[in-house]
């Protein structure tokens, strides 16, 4: 049995919690971290020590491993922290705000030795399984389209520079381009990016993206929280014909010879569970690391690209 640490127990940080209460085997729910007073009352009710300051829960010593679900900010100062103290830490997606963090993450991890897991959670879900499963099949893939599309943000630290350090660029959309990378195999090179403020005063609420990846494959992605609906929809041309699927909706289609059929309606899964139990079999050495940090890394650095391709309005290399 592994013992966890959570820093961080709000809305996601909470839901961590459960499934490691209720549903994950082998890992044991040791302590929480989180500023506020209401961070007291959730221990009490796990039966758990809260800790105000997360560097006391990462001191910790029946703490084994650690998990962080703050604003990405704080995160290179929670790896540093845990790379002093060697405890393997799970980060919650995005990596970092930048990429000079986000490597900087990755490499005080490596140095020390410990290991580094990224919370890129929407590689579990269901519909995003089934298109890396099916895309073999379509031939050779030629263009794409994506996107991810949310409510408005209820957060105020969303809207805040010094804490987000961007919009949905770094917030939504790093899921999107891990996502990609995940069902195509293929990296991201370059891109042409503009954002917008809708409703946001500060940070952009609406992008979108021309993308060029490996092979010459080419596409587009387009990323908000703007209107009170959402959806993920993805859609690859290829050879064979035409693959799509909606990973909110639950649903896979493709098309063929003017021939729509559905392929699949999943259910809806939770992906934060078989993310925590790949980790646990990852801390037991039973299995590969589910989400490295280097992967966790790329998609910080397409997204860094994007931010600025927007600011200086022509393509940017993803280096």
């Amino acid at each position: 049995m592994k013992g966890v640490g959570i820093i961080g127990t709000g809305r996601h940080g909470s839901r961590y919690a459960h499934h490691i209460l209720n549903d994950c085997d082998g890992l044991v729910l040791k302590a929480i971290s989180r500023r506020s007073e209401e961070g007291r009352e959730q221990a009490a009710l796990w039966e758990v020590p809260w800790h105000r300051d997360c560097h006391d829960l990462i001191a910790d010593r029946s703490v084994e491993a650690v998990i962080s679900v703050v604003p990405p900010c704080l995160n290179r100062g929670i790896a540093e922290m845990c790379a002093e103290e060697r405890k393997p830490l799970l980060i919650e997606k995005p990596l970092a705000t930048n990429r000079n963090d986000a490597a900087a993450i990755v490499a005080v991890m490596a140095a020390a030795g410990v290991n580094l897991t990224v919370g890129q959670t929407l590689r579990y879900n269901p519909v995003i399984r089934s298109l890396k499963a099916r895309i073999p099949e379509m031939g050779r893939l030629y263009s794409f389209t994506a996107n991810q599309r949310l409510e408005p943000s209820t957060l105020p630290w969303h809207d805040e520079r010094e804490t987000a350090g961007a919009g949905v660029t770094i917030h939504t959309a790093v899921h999107i381009f891990d996502a990609l990378r995940f069902i195509t195999g293929l990296e991201v090179k370059r891109v042409m990016a503009a954002s917008y403020r809708c409703h946001s005063r500060n940070l952009e609420d609406l992008v979108t993206v021309l993308v060029e990846m490996d092979t010459g494959v080419a596409g587009t992605v387009d990323i908000s929280k703007v209107g009170h609906a959402r959806s993920g929809r993805y859609e690859f041309i290829c050879q064979q014909g035409q693959l799509y699927g909606e990973q909110v909706h639950s649903f896979v289609d493709s098309v063929s010879a003017g021939t729509l059929k559905r392929q699949e309606e999943p259910l809806p899964e939770n992906t934060i569970l078989p993310l925590l139990q790949e980790w646990n079999g990852f801390l037991d050495g039973r299995n590969p690391n589910p989400v490295s940090g280097e992967e966790g890394l790329y998609a910080v650095k397409v997204c860094d690209a994007c931010l600025q391709s927007a600011k200086e309005e022509r393509w940017v290399e993803v280096g």
